[in-house]
């Protein structure tokens, strides 16, 4: 394979990490039908599951309760986000230590620009596939490319064409000139900014693979789904010139939490929303941020979701303010008998100018002390076992 050492993007696929480092804190799971997520007696989701549950059809985001009927001998195990965090940056820092043009897309993936490396591409993706299992057990998938595109597409054809018991470990490479071809006979879902909704109105016309798209007149695509559809038809070629994003800006923040059972007592509802609200300011004061907007988000027992905000004149951190706000937002929309599911507050708008001075008060670095610990004690214990009393 030749390759003009021109641009060259990797992109990076932890496989199934979280059940990856299940798998360093407990070996017994190894090869085992395992699932890390809630508890199915309380709504939970399957967060991560290994490669054999698969084999049953237990898949990411899928109710437990669901991939239990599956897989009935299925074991469960407890989301340890800590865990995962941590070797998440352990990871980012191997990354940066081979280049610094980094792009995280989440806490298992990233796009790196190798094109300054010495090396063919498919030599240094061995070299960081074998790095990053040599020092922290942690298989991975990786997909190289001319562009973002291509490179993360080309993870997932790898990941999706392997069976087994076992982690892919692919390393699909798309070499220059063959990106077209490579996304031709691909479902058209594949491609990047197509949904469920988009699949069936391209379906109505015909066009079921990526080649399909790709023939399409552009001009009649723009008229049917408007700008996207030019979009679409540019990526249906294999082009893409979105360049490496090292720093991203933060635009909100936001927490919420799904209930192990519907509430319908709003005193209950209030003492959620001020745990939320006190852990976005904290976030916030963290990050150094403030924010003009607050948002509550809710969820009733038929699933119906609504959510309503208020824009204030001045920007804030403060957890009182954000807490009323909230209340004040929850107050306008609350129903009397309903029953909720789903309750989140966040913040957006954010303005990060005049805080570094403020993070320095007294006041604000004793609430984040407060908080931090309150975070530590409710991820070890629970949400329930302590929150701050209401004023």
């Amino acid at each position: 394979m030749t390759w003009n050492r021109g641009r060259t993007i990797l992109h990076l696929d932890l496989d199934a990490f979280f059940c990856a480092v299940e798998e360093r804190r407990d070996p017994s799971l190894r090869g085992k039908a395992f699932a890390v997520g809630g508890d199915p007696s309380r709504r939970g989701v399957v967060a991560s599951c290994s490669y054999p549950a698969r084999k049953y059809g237990v898949r990411s985001a899928m109710p437990m309760a669901e991939a239990v009927r599956k897989c009935p001998h299925l074991i469960i195990v407890s989301s340890n986000h800590r865990a995962y965090d941590l070797l998440s940056k352990k990871v980012l820092h191997l990354l940066h230590d081979l280049t610094d043009q980094v792009e995280k897309l989440s806490i298992d993936e990233a796009f790196l620009d190798i094109s300054s490396i010495q090396g063919s591409p498919r030599s240094i993706a061995e070299k960081l596939q074998t790095g990053i299992m040599e020092k922290y057990h942690l298989p991975s998938s990786i997909g190289i490319a001319t562009n973002k595109l291509i490179a993360k597409t080309a993870t997932d054809v790898g990941k999706l064409s392997h069976t087994g018991n076992q982690p892919p470990n692919a390393i699909t490479i798309v070499p220059p000139g063959q990106e077209a071809d490579f996304l031709k006979p691909l479902p058209v879902d594949m491609l990047w900014g197509v949904g469920p909704k988009t699949k069936a109105r391209l379906g109505n016309m015909g066009i079921e693979t990526i080649g399909d798209l790709a023939r399409f007149p552009a001009l009649e695509l723009a008229k049917q789904l408007g700008k996207h559809g030019y979009d679409l038809s540019k990526r249906a070629q294999g082009v893409d010139d979105r360049p490496i994003v090292t720093e991203r800006t933060m635009k909100s923040v936001s927490h919420e939490t799904t209930f192990s059972r519907d509430i319908g007592k709003k005193a209950e509802l209030l003492n959620r929303l001020q745990s939320l609200a006190h852990k976005v300011a904290h976030r916030l004061q963290k990050n150094q941020n403030k924010g003009r907007t607050i948002q509550i988000k809710v969820r009733w027992s038929d699933f119906t979701t609504l959510t309503r905000q208020n824009t204030l004149d001045f920007p804030t951190h403060d957890p009182e303010i954000i807490n009323q706000q909230a209340q004040d937002l929850l107050d306008a929309v609350w129903e009397e008998g309903k029953l909720v599911r789903l309750v989140g507050v966040g913040v957006s708008n954010l303005d990060t100018e005049a805080q570094q001075l403020g993070l320095w008060d007294p006041e604000v670095k004793k609430n984040l002390k407060i908080q931090e610990t309150l975070d530590a004690l409710q991820e070890k214990y629970g949400e329930r076992v302590i929150s701050r009393g209401l004023r």
